[in-house]
């Protein structure tokens, strides 16, 4: 179409926060050659909003530059089957809830009494089951599943 896929999607979250701008994470991620978790939000139609599932991936032909396309489809999914959803083993569980202390990776490793090469590695299948792009976002999103809570003591 010509345009920037941000600039037709116009996509927010759940809440109304932008999803889709100039620095997409998607994109960049795609670019960078890593893989990007399928996403939920909204898009803007001529009928409103819809709810979309977006799966970003990087086209690349030989001899062409590389071109990142969204694949939609209907996202309708009630919230609560997304949270029955997340599948974490026990110490990625509890790797998750040291995050969510603010706990660097090396002081996990420490208090868990494993390699920080470990906790890195349950970190990164935390951001998978979670389908987050950061540390930060997936405390937000295990806080707002009920997986860790607000203010542990």
């Amino acid at each position: 179409m010509g345009r920037p896929c941000w600039d037709i999607l116009r996509a927010v979250d759940e809440k109304g926060a932008l999803v889709c701008h100039p620095g997409c994470s998607g994109a960049r991620l795609a670019c960078d050659g890593w893989p990007v978790p399928c996403r939920r939000f909204l898009i803007r139609t001529a009928d409103g909003r819809r709810s979309v599932a977006a799966s970003t991936v990087l086209l690349q032909l030989p001899g062409e530059d590389s071109v990142v396309l969204q694949l939609l489809r209907n996202g309708d999914v009630p919230s609560e089957a997304r949270r029955q959803a997340v599948s974490l083993t026990r110490r990625q569980q509890q790797v998750l809830a040291l995050l969510a202390d603010g706990l660097p990776a090396k002081v996990i490793a420490r208090r868990l009494d494993i390699a920080e090469v470990t906790v890195r590695n349950h970190i990164q299948g935390i951001l998978r089951e979670l389908r987050c792009h950061s540390q930060l976002e997936a405390v937000a999103e295990a806080r707002r599943r009920g997986i860790v809570g607000g203010d542990r003591p």
